[in-house]
């Protein structure tokens, strides 16, 4: 069977949802390029680009980068592409960016196709993430800052705030499919592809 030349997949999902594994997995078997805009920044930094020397001050203070430079990193990404076969993972992160991507890929005949929301209940988060903290350290590494329950707690009452728009967004255009994030990994993947179906 042919893969259709262009294919937009959006993943969203809380801290702990398994979104970065799943969204790898997606793109190996899918044969889609996995787009992460922090990676994307890191690079231009480390080529010490144009781009990456106008962001990393903004970097290296904690600074969020401007919307339309991060759009402007994905254009330049997806432009060497022949066809836009991408899944986004952590952008976009607010409606405003949102509408900016739909109009960048309406542009390149590449319109979103599926926006799949891992849903996980919270308590459920908090113990992935903590357990995910314990496990670093009986490893012999380090816990990671951000693996307490109570900072736990805190990023997914961010992510809740600042995702919703986004949620209510695709939703509205039909794109969202809801999917159940609790199970084994090859479950949870089992039901993201049929929400891409």
């Amino acid at each position: 069977m042919t893969q259709p030349k262009n294919k937009v997949v959006i993943f969203l999902g809380p801290p702990g949802a398994g979104k970065g594994t799943q969204a790898e997995r997606l793109a190996a078997e899918q044969h889609l390029v996995k787009i992460s805009t922090g990676d994307i920044l890191r690079d231009h930094v480390v080529r010490g680009t144009e781009l990456g020397q106008q962001i990393k001050p903004m970097l290296d203070a904690g600074h969020l980068v401007p919307d339309d430079i991060l759009i402007a990193l994905i254009r330049d990404r997806l432009a060497d592409m022949e066809g836009v076969r991408v899944i986004f993972d952590g952008f976009p992160r607010t409606r405003a960016q949102a509408e900016e991507l739909d109009v960048l890929l309406e542009e390149l005949g590449a319109p979103v196709d599926h926006v799949p929301l891992l849903e996980v209940p919270d308590d459920l988060l908090i113990e992935r993430i903590v357990a995910r903290g314990r496990d670093a350290v009986a490893g012999g590494g380090t816990s990671r800052s951000d693996d307490t329950a109570e900072v736990a707690r805190k990023r997914q009452d961010v992510f809740r705030e600042q995702t919703q728009p986004l949620i209510d967004y695709y939703s509205a255009r039909g794109h969202l499919e809801h999917v159940d994030g609790v199970g084994s990994m090859d479950e949870v993947y089992a039901r993201i592809l049929k929400s891409l179906k």
